[in-house]
Parts: structure tokens; sequence; C-alpha cells
């Protein structure tokens, strides 16, 4: 199976684990057991739920989707997978390390399709190629020393003058 068909379903076969989650369902299965056999989380089990149980099973069919379809073919997708696997060096790189500007660089040429580098590394995600790092948080900035410290002893007559 290729890469891209594992890491998601396509919208013919999300509709029928719906249809099926929905059988279950209506058989008396719990919402629960149904998020754990059709491996979802118990939250989408019970949208599932009240969607069958408010507007009955064709509220669980699949409707026009939204978005922008996919620029790359699920071949082109695989392939993207295969280059990725290949060193930066068979594709003309100095050295052996991809980044998301490379693999732009690359997609653009094989295959006439321009991404920006940031979509790229979504990409690679998405095809289970990369892992998402976490966003880096800055260390806060010392806190400056001044009058104001949080330190500064307030009883201080120079913080504190007394009125006369």
């Amino acid at each position: 199976m290729d890469i891209a068909a594992q890491i998601s379903l396509t919208r013919e076969e999300m509709e029928q684990r719906r249809l099926e989650a929905a059988q279950d369902l209506l058989n008396g299965l719990s919402q629960s057991k149904v998020a754990r056999k059709f491996s979802v989380s118990r939250t989408t089990a019970s949208r599932w739920y009240r969607a069958l149980a408010n507007k009955g099973v064709e509220s669980l069919k699949r409707r026009k989707a939204t978005g922008r379809p996919s620029r790359l073919s699920r071949e082109q997708l695989d392939r993207v997978a295969q280059i990725y696997r290949e060193a930066p060096l068979a594709h003309g790189f100095s050295d052996d390390h991809w980044t998301t500007a490379r693999m732009a660089t690359v997609i653009e040429s094989q295959f006439g399709v321009h991404y920006d580098r940031d979509h790229v590394g979504r990409l690679l995600y998405k095809l289970g190629l990369r892992e998402r790092r976490p966003r880096t948080r800055h260390a806060a900035a010392p806190y400056a020393a001044s009058r104001y410290s949080p330190n500064t002893d307030l009883s201080r007559s120079e913080i504190s003058p007394s009125v006369v």
C-alpha cells in the first residue's frame, strides 16, 4: 500500500466508515466501542451519534468537498515520498540534508507545481515523512534589576518616602 493511502482515507472510505458506524450505533453498540472499532476519537463517535439521532443516516453521507483539491496526484505524492528517501545529492544539492525549500525546488522541477516551503513541511508531515516540530518558545528576558524589581524592599525610604 502506498504512503498516502496509509495516512488518509478517501472520501468514499470515510463515508463507508461513518455508515458502518451508524449501523453499529443503531444496533446498540456504545459510542466508546464504536470509537475503538473504527479507530476514531470518542468525540468523533459522539458527533456521529448526534448527527444520526438528529438528522438521520443521510447526515453521515459525504457532501461536496470543501477547499482546494491537491495539485499533486496520488502517484505524484508517492513519487515525492520516494524522492525524500533518496539522497539530496542525487538531485544536485551539495550535502545530504533535505530542507523544505529544497523539496519545494525538486517538486517544482519534477511536477511543475510551485509550493511554498511552509506548505511542503505540512505535505511531508501528511505523508508521514517528518514529525511536526513544536513551536519554539523564546526564553523570557531576565527581569531587569531596577528600583521596581520584585525583589525590592518597598519599606526603604528612598522608594517609599514618608509623607510629612
